[in-house]
C-alpha cells in the first residue's frame, strides 16, 4: 500500500475534524411518544408503576426486573444518543405521568434533561448510585500520545465515566439499585421484583463468565481496538482490552487535529486491525482516520450507548454485550 504524503495526511486529518462538528451538529435528535402513559390500559386490572428511564439500556434493564408490574417508557430511544439529546414537550409531559424517574447519572444525561426530572417533581433513582466509576480518559494505556490521551484537550479526565453498562459484573449493582427504587415506589410488588433481580443477577453472572472465555482466545498483543468515542473502558478493563477513541467519554466533545494524527499514529505503529463504527455516531471521522492509517473499517457498528430498534441485532442489554463480544473477537482474531 502505498503511504500518503505529509501534505495529503495533513488534508486527512483536518478533515476529519471538521468531520466531526459537522456531524456533532447534525446528531441531534429527539423521539415522540406513540402513546402518552395516560393512554396505556393497565395489564390484568391493576394499573402497573408507570416510570420513565432516561436512555434504552437503563429502560430494558427496568422491565427486566420490574415485569408485567410495571410500565416502562424511554426518554432516549433506541439507536438515539443521549449525550447530545434535546429534550421535547412529549418528554415533559411524559416526566409528568411518571411515578418514578431512572437515571444513570454521572453526568451521562446532560443539564437539560436533569433539569426536566428536577422540575417534574417525581421521585428519582440513580442507577450507578455507589457504583465505583472509572474517570474520564481512563482508556488509553502509558504509551498513547499524551496529546491523543486527551481528546485534543476536551473532555475532563477526572470526571467519571458514566458508561458502566459495559461491564456486566458492575451491571448486578446497576439492576440491585432498579430493584430498590421498584421496591421502594411499589412495596405491595417486592417479592416479585427481588425474585427476577436474582434471576436477571444469575444471567449477567453467566453472560460474564461467558464473555471472558471468549476474550481468552485472543493473544494480549491483539487485543486493541478502535471505536468513534471512549465508551468502552469499562469493557475494557474488566477482560483486559485496550480501546483508542478520537472523543472522550461524551459525543459532543470534539477531538483536535493534532489528536487524531496521534491516534492514527498509534493504529499504524501498534498495527490496530479491530477499528468499529458506532451505533449512535455519525460514521465519517472514523472512516477518515482508518482510510489514513490504512486500514478497514469492520462492516458491523458495535452498539455502545443504546439498544437496536426491534429489527436489530441489540434489543436488549444482555443481547448487546453478547453481540459486541462477538464482534469484536471476530475482529482481533
Amino acid at each position: 500500500m502505498n503511504r500518503p504524503s505529509s501534505g495529503r495526511r495533513l488534508t486527512l486529518v483536518a478533515a476529519a475534524a471538521s468531520l466531526l462538528l459537522l456531524a456533532g451538529c447534525g446528531e441531534r435528535q429527539t423521539t415522540e411518544p406513540v402513546a402518552s402513559m395516560a393512554d396505556k390500559p393497565a395489564m390484568g386490572g391493576a394499573a402497573p408503576l408507570r416510570v420513565v428511564s432516561s436512555f434504552s439500556i437503563l429502560g430494558d434493564v427496568a422491565r427486566q426486573i420490574g415485569g408485567e408490574q410495571v410500565e416502562v417508557l424511554d426518554i432516549v430511544g433506541p439507536g438515539q444518543d443521549a449525550h447530545v439529546y434535546q429534550v421535547t414537550p412529549a418528554d415533559i409531559r411524559r416526566l409528568g405521568e411518571a411515578q418514578l424517574v431512572l437515571m444513570n447519572g454521572l453526568g451521562y444525561e446532560g443539564a437539560a434533561l436533569e433539569r426536566a426530572v428536577r422540575d417534574s417533581q417525581v421521585p428519582v433513582a440513580i442507577a450507578s448510585a455507589g457504583i465505583k466509576t472509572l474517570a474520564g480518559g481512563h482508556a488509553h494505556d502509558d504509551e498513547h500520545d499524551h496529546d491523543h490521551d486527551k481528546a485534543g484537550g476536551q473532555h475532563d479526565a477526572a470526571a467519571p465515566d458514566p458508561h458502566i453498562w459495559q461491564n456486566p459484573v458492575l451491571m448486578q449493582a446497576y439492576a440491585a439499585n432498579i430493584a430498590k427504587a421498584l421496591i421502594q415506589a411499589d412495596p405491595a410488588h417486592q417479592q416479585g421484583y427481588e425474585q427476577r433481580l436474582a434471576d436477571y443477577q444469575q444471567i449477567l453472572r453467566d453472560l460474564d463468565s461467558w464473555a471472558a472465555a471468549e476474550f481468552a482466545s485472543i493473544p494480549p498483543e491483539k487485543r486493541k481496538v478502535v471505536t468513534g468515542h471512549d465508551a468502552f473502558a469499562y469493557l475494557g478493563q474488566r477482560y483486559q482490552l485496550q480501546f483508542l477513541a478520537p472523543q472522550g467519554v461524551s459525543t459532543d466533545s470534539q477531538p483536535s487535529a493534532r489528536a487524531v494524527a496521534g491516534l492514527i499514529r498509534q493504529i499504524r505503529e501498534q498495527q490496530v486491525k479491530a477499528v468499529f463504527m458506532e451505533n449512535i455516531k455519525d460514521p465519517r471521522l472514523v472512516e477518515q482516520i482508518s482510510q489514513e492509517a490504512g486500514v478497514t473499517v469492520q462492516n458491523q457498528p458495535l452498539y455502545s450507548d443504546a439498544l437496536s430498534p426491534p429489527e436489530g441485532p441489540a434489543t436488549s442489554y444482555v443481547g448487546l454485550i453478547r453481540y459486541n463480544v462477538t464482534h469484536l473477537v471476530q475482529a482481533m482474531h
